[in-house]
């Protein structure tokens, strides 16, 4: 099945404790359903120091539910994702604007 969400969308929470907030996914496990955004269901990770890396209480963007989150259209609202045939090519769209995506 082709993905509605993708790495680089940019998204909005609709569920949970970060519900409103906006950022862009960062990756997609399709297999788990989940995702990672930037800044969204941050936590807390203790992690020690490296040649490489300072240590310390880093915070750590955690995976969320895909069906927690929806796509930011671009009048800046929340929009389900459709998929249609362009030219032989199966496209995204925003059901709201009907703009592909």
């Amino acid at each position: 099945m082709a993905a509605k969400l993708r790495k680089g969308d940019k998204v909005v929470v609709l569920a949970g404790k970060d519900k409103g907030k906006e950022g862009t996914i960062a990756s997609v496990d399709p297999k788990s359903g989940k995702a990672v955004v930037d800044g969204v269901n941050m936590a807390i990770r203790h992690t020690r120091q490296s040649q490489n890396e300072q240590g310390g209480r880093l915070p750590k963007a955690l995976p969320i539910e895909l069906s927690n989150l929806a796509l930011l259209d671009s009048n800046g609202k929340a929009t389900r994702v459709g998929f249609r045939m362009e030219d032989d090519k199966k496209v995204r769209f925003a059901k709201t604007t009907g703009e592909t995506v």
